[in-house]
């Protein structure tokens, strides 16, 4: 169980020479990763294979996967060669994922610990014996561009934040979110589903729907929903938790988003579902809504597109749109691995969410409690999204030729690593997600016990 070992299949190869491409590759990722041995086996463009029998297979394609290795040795590198399909993972994605992300420096949480000058050399080394140097690759088209739109967090580039995640296809989406159209965690049941995280992902994509619902419920019912009461969507998606919130409890719903692709369809859902004069679907930036104040408001996978040093801001101007007694309740992830930071060059950042960030739980509350909100309620959902995106990553492969007909192989690769690598992240407790219900003060008073809304 060697790294080196190599099996003849490959043009070459010999049978157990170590000759064969796939033992140097095997070589140099283990220098990438920081580990003596990788903890997959690796599948060579010439058909080689290096590393251990039996585990996840990781497949190099072409040369032009170490290239880019190469010019970004981390985590930006090797997910360049993934979502261009210079690297492939065929089998099961979370097997190897899991392999990979467990392995020397992906274990390590924050920025990708940089190689030596020694380490940067034994991969010149090895570019060279396997002919793979050359300029820097172009980086993916899907890979964000967001910079260009001036300072962080302007409304400008906020604007082109949202835009590079939410205007893929409002057909992509509805293939891999499915008809509830919910695209933040789901609440599942206590019993029958633990066991399902490893090989049940097909039988969760089959509960989703009823899980979504269930969470869009548990927030009508923490915001304490009754007939006229006026409610403030912050980031509504594609309208679910309105249309929930007015057909359901019979509230009157302003939804607002930055995605122009999200607002046509939620207002033709309204349209469809007899709502229109309850539902006002917007392209609107929340620190633009002056039509306050509103008796509850939610913010459902939001606040983490607002950024550390913006959160503060964030919190004040969602109390001085409540009336006194109103509820906020406010959905978001949260970044778990202590005093390090998300590392803004990584897979992520660069292609799924650009400027997001991810704060703790305890700033979150910090900011809510510091803007003059009173805290009723925490729930932790980090496992119930461990799930979601297990169910997320089941509807996509089984609708995969058609995803790529929506957008494109490279976009739907992205999605693939984005949302298992994410399930990782969640189940090794990396990240979780948190309801944090919080009022603000005057008003009439909170029920005694949680149990009013559980």
């Amino acid at each position: 169980m060697t790294a080196g070992k190599v099996t003849g299949r490959g043009k070459g190869s010999g049978t157990g020479t170590g000759n064969g491409k796939a033992a140097r590759l095997a070589k140099a990722l283990a220098v990438v990763l920081g580990t003596p041995e990788i903890p997959l086996r690796l599948r060579a463009w010439d058909g080689s294979e290096a590393g251990p029998e039996g585990a996840p297979i990781l497949e190099f394609r072409s040369r032009r996967a170490l290239r880019r290795i190469l010019w970004s040795p981390g985590q930006l590198g090797l997910s360049r060669a993934y979502v261009a399909g210079d690297i492939d993972s065929p089998g099961n994605i979370f097997a190897a994922f899991s392999a990979l992300s467990s392995a020397g420096k992906f274990a390590e949480p924050g920025p990708f610990r940089p190689l030596t000058a020694a380490e940067i050399w034994t991969l010149l080394r090895t570019a060279v014996r396997l002919g793979a140097l050359g300029p820097n690759p172009a980086p993916p088209p899907e890979e964000a561009r967001v910079v260009r739109k001036g300072r962080l967090h302007s409304r400008r580039r906020d604007v082109a934040a949202i835009s590079h995640h939410y205007d893929v296809g409002n057909e992509f989406y509805a293939l891999v979110l499915g008809p509830s159209m919910v695209y933040s965690c789901a609440v599942w049941p206590e019993a029958g589903y633990g066991s399902e995280r490893t090989d049940g992902s097909h039988s969760l994509a089959v509960g989703l729907d009823a899980a979504q619902e269930a969470k869009l419920d548990l927030v009508c019912r923490k915001l304490g929903l009754r007939p006229g009461m006026r409610v403030l969507d912050v980031g509504c998606g594609w309208g679910s938790f309105a249309l929930h919130a007015a057909g359901k409890y019979g509230a009157t719903v302003v939804g607002v988003t930055l995605s122009t692709e999200q607002a046509i369809l939620a207002r033709k859902r309204a349209a469809d579902a007899g709502l229109t004069e309850r539902v006002d679907i917007r392209v609107q930036d929340y620190r633009d809504v002056l039509d306050g104040p509103f008796d509850a408001i939610s913010s459902i996978g939001m606040s983490e597109h607002v950024g550390r040093e913006q959160t503060a801001g964030y919190a004040a101007a969602l109390l001085g749109l409540l009336k006194p007694g109103g509820r906020l309740l406010n959905h978001a992830i949260s970044w778990n691995a202590g005093p390090t930071k998300p590392d803004p060059d990584s897979f992520i950042p660069r292609y799924v969410f650009p400027d997001g960030e991810m704060i703790s739980l305890g700033e979150m509350v910090s900011a809510l409690e510091t803007a003059g909100f009173e805290i009723l309620d925490v729930e932790a959902l980090r496992q119930h999204y461990a799930l979601t995106l297990r169910a997320w990553v089941s509807r996509l492969e089984d609708n995969w030729d058609q995803a790529v007909q929506l957008t494109s192989q490279g976009r739907a690769r992205v999605w693939r690593l984005y949302m298992a690598s994410s399930a990782l992240g969640f189940e090794n407790g990396l990240t979780g997600v948190n309801q944090v219900l919080v009022q603000r003060p005057g008003g009439e008073q909170p029920p005694l016990r949680r149990t009013a809304w559980l």
